[in-house]
């Protein structure tokens, strides 16, 4: 398959082919990927497959430069969480839940990205793609109108792919790389429940099981070192590809605050203007959240508001983000140093699966106790590149 181009668009010549002829994982309906758009399907649709797997339910994953920016299962939605995703009064599929969830995560990450679903495709997350900003999407079937409507999004651009559920990936993988063929054996390790049945201290509920589970597979899709919060059947913060694990910690964790302070009462009562595109309303939540906001944009947003602006302050910022618990935290390799957890308990972490073996164990489980976090050693390094 010609590819529209490779990574950059001065990388003209750019194709995908099938290892064996006739026996692709992917086959296109519509539009031209670029080779960006190629990995990151496949990457994400590993994700959801195996999400599936292992929990049973709907899967989705919203993907931006070969990491999700956000993963989730279909799990009903509160009232405030239907609100700060705009979905109030919408009949939502497991499908169209999962990706709402999923996109929900991080939605200025989200914007522009690669979707990938474990179920067909129905008119309910169809209708619900088209009034978002996307590349493109993969699963393993469609219904034949919501396959029209994806088809006409972006002017006939909107990439669309259909998953193969019986193609089985060859033992070994192979990239070339300035010169070199590296080979390794393909990480087909599938992540269970009973991953976590070495529990170092405290106890998991059956919440917390879930959670860690779609966290570890996650990450095991995510560019390494990676960190990843978990809560209510969704992903809500990924730190990705940083070279310190804390920084992982930390960067993860700003995004799991900034998804908790979407429900504060202030973010979700502000009044757009009609007009205001679903984007800028995202964006300008965003902007609120992180709080500070210049001269300029306070006007701007002062502009798109149908009523008066009234900032957050510091007291209701630290009193909403104290009432975020049973988080879940799931690391790609060892937590080497104890100021992870440290980090950790800030954001409402309860639970934490990570591989375990590192010399400062004992540290880390001293830390785990002290805050009053479960632990599990999971015995798997996830890291992926």
């Amino acid at each position: 398959m010609r590819l529209r181009y490779g990574c950059n668009p001065h990388q003209a010549y750019s194709v995908a082919e099938a290892l064996e002829e006739g026996k692709a994982p992917l086959r296109l309906l519509n539009g031209t990927p670029s080779l960006i758009n190629f990995l990151d399907a496949l990457n994400a649709w590993q994700l959801v497959a195996e999400l599936r797997a292992a929990l049973g339910l709907a899967a989705a994953t919203s993907f931006k430069h070969v990491s999700p920016a956000g993963a989730a299962v279909a799990v009903d939605l509160s009232e405030s969480l239907a609100r700060a995703y705009e979905v109030e009064g919408r009949e939502l599929t497991p499908a169209a839940l999962a990706y709402v969830r999923a996109r929900g995560a991080d939605p200025k990450s989200s914007f522009g990205d690669f979707v990938a679903l474990s179920e067909p495709v129905d008119e309910a997350t169809a209708d619900f793609l088209k009034g978002v900003v996307s590349d493109g999407i993969v699963a393993p079937d469609y219904e034949s109108a919501a396959l029209k409507t994806l088809s006409a999004k972006k002017g006939g651009a909107f990439v669309v792919l259909q998953a193969d559920l019986d193609f089985r990936p060859p033992e070994r993988e192979t990239r070339e790389v300035f010169g070199m063929r590296l080979v390794q054996d393909r990480n087909n390790r599938a992540i269970t429940l009973a991953d976590l049945d070495h529990v170092v201290c405290g106890e998991l509920t059956e919440a917390a099981k879930r959670d860690l589970v779609l966290g570890l597979i996650a990450l095991k899709y995510t560019q390494s070192n990676s960190m990843g919060y978990a809560l209510e059947g969704q992903m809500i913060g990924i730190g990705a590809g940083q070279q310190s694990r804390v920084d992982c910690t930390k960067l993860a964790g700003a995004k799991a605050d900034a998804w908790h302070l979407g429900r504060h009462p202030k973010v979700l009562g502000l009044r757009f203007r009609k007009g205001v595109k679903r984007q800028e309303r995202i964006n300008w939540r965003v902007r609120f959240i992180e709080g500070d906001l210049t001269r300029f944009e306070q006007q701007s947003l002062r502009d798109a508001l149908d009523g008066p602006l009234e900032m957050l302050t510091g007291d209701e910022r630290q009193a909403w983000l104290a009432e975020l618990d049973e988080v879940c935290l799931v690391a790609d390799g060892f937590i080497p140093f104890r100021d992870n957890i440290d980090h950790a308990s800030r954001h409402g972490v309860r639970y934490i699966a990570q591989p375990g073996g590192s010399a400062r164990d004992a540290e880390i489980e001293a830390a785990c106790r002290e805050y009053g976090i479960s632990l599990v050693h999971t015995g798997l390094r996830l890291f992926h590149h």
